[in-house]
């Protein structure tokens, strides 16, 4: 398998592309970036993944695959000998490593409830954020430097709303829920992790951040209810 022959289909502000691209740059695999208006998707992408039409999709010697978990087990999986290791080989670990990483993808909703709060769920909507962010920090990471271990895997990538977007989210929201006092671990769980080269290297703009999810935050609140 060429790494050469490797396309990513993604959008600059979505949290689950970044997972797939600090994957790519940890495994060291050189790859071809596209940028999806979603507004006006490419005849590649609706090719690609024609059942959800989202990004991210990866390309892999013609062959697509999809949702941003499923393609992070696969980079670890097509290139076992390439880069750090991002998954035990371990059973026992796997399992539980698979365990958090549906946790993470099932709380995300979570998170992005920030955005749109009103003084009738604001209290409901913090504490939800905030026992989420302590079953987070105790009892996946407990006294690790990352979920795994002393090297950054699958479970600090698929955690990626509390690695930087959370931080916009809440300054959107008007709520300040994540801290270092509060969350003194996983709060310096986030500094590690941006601070490994090939996630520092590879940030988001956090103004292009802030311009999305602003747009999106106003179109949610001109609608009925919210999200």
């Amino acid at each position: 398998m060429e790494e050469s022959k490797v396309k990513l289909h993604g959008f600059g502000p979505s949290p689950y592309v970044y997972k797939v691209i600090w994957a790519l740059n940890l495994k060291n695999i050189e790859y071809e970036y596209i940028e999806e208006d979603l507004s006006n998707k490419s005849p590649s992408l609706l090719e690609y993944n024609p059942v959800h039409k989202k990004v991210p999709v990866l390309v892999h010697n013609g062959r697509p695959v999809a949702e941003s978990d499923v393609i992070l087990e696969y980079i670890e999986e097509a290139w076992p000998n390439h880069g750090p290791a991002l998954l035990s080989a371990d059973p026992y670990e796997r399992a539980v490593a698979r365990f958090w990483i549906d946790f993470a993808g099932k709380k995300d909703r979570t998170f992005f409830s920030l955005l749109v709060t009103t003084d009738e769920n604001k209290e409901e909507r913090t504490k939800e954020v905030l026992d989420t962010l302590k079953i987070i920090q105790d009892q996946a990471l407990g006294d690790n430097k990352f979920f795994g271990g002393d090297k950054i895997g699958l479970v600090d990538l698929s955690f990626v709303w509390v690695a930087h977007w959370l931080e916009v989210i809440q300054e959107l929201g008007g709520l300040h829920v994540f801290g270092p006092k509060a969350l003194p671990k996983l709060h310096q769980w986030t500094i590690d992790f941006k601070q490994e080269p090939a996630i520092k290297e590879n940030l988001p703009d956090n103004n292009v951040l802030f311009v999305h999810f602003g747009k999106l935050k106003k179109r949610l609140t001109s609608q009925k209810g919210n999200p």
